[in-house]
């Protein structure tokens, strides 16, 4: 049974909902499914990583969610950042509630596509990366993320995620750190870390 929410064709039945979130000041409206993640609301580690992800001080280019799910990070850092923001997961029903949630709030600036990990992108000078990674996929899925993005990053771009102590901020941390040389815990909430390297050369 593929009913997980990180596979590709969820194996469950549809059971459309619709609901209002507010985040960074614009009260969006989403509408999401079964066989998606945190599908009644926006789940708590995204809205910690929402608050915290900073990109004044970014280089040039685009923001890249990786696991965007129905898009509500990809979709607020969007809004409020107004960058061109790339949004990928491998779950076409998330990518194509993503897809809707972008013109039902008039969120333009977004490229959503389905992709495993990376391996569909076709550009390598991101400005920032964000996510919430799948941690039921297990540790390979979400060190492969950590890994992953370093080649992917200009010189000045950053990687954020939101994961709790408890599934293993721990390890990732120290995955990030020996893949950047550097980690920042930026925020602690509620057991969920924000972890933040910077690519620095």
């Amino acid at each position: 049974m593929a009913n997980h929410y990180y596979t590709e064709q969820p194996d469950v039945a549809h059971d459309l909902e619709k609901w209002s979130f507010e985040l960074k000041g614009k009260n969006f409206q989403f509408e999401t499914d079964s066989g998606v993640f945190s599908r009644d609301t926006v789940d708590y580690g995204s809205r910690v990583l929402i608050d915290a992800f900073s990109w004044e001080e970014l280089p040039e280019g685009a923001i890249l969610d990786v696991g965007c799910g129905y898009g509500p990070i990809g979709l607020a850092l969007a809004h409020a950042s107004q960058l061109p923001v790339e949004m990928i997961d491998v779950n076409q029903r998330a990518v194509g509630l993503a897809q809707g949630n972008a013109s039902r709030n008039g969120v333009k600036q977004v490229d959503i596509h389905q992709s495993n990990i990376y391996e569909t992108l076709t550009q390598a000078d991101y400005a920032a990366i964000v996510s919430n990674p799948p941690i039921r996929a297990g540790k390979k899925v979400v060190h492969e993320i950590l890994t992953g993005a370093y080649p992917l990053l200009k010189v000045g771009g950053t990687l954020t995620i939101v994961i709790q102590k408890k599934q293993g901020a721990p390890s990732a941390e120290k995955k990030m750190a020996e893949t950047f040389g550097n980690v920042e815990i930026v925020t602690k909430d509620k057991g969920y870390y924000i972890l933040k390297s910077i690519k620095e050369a």
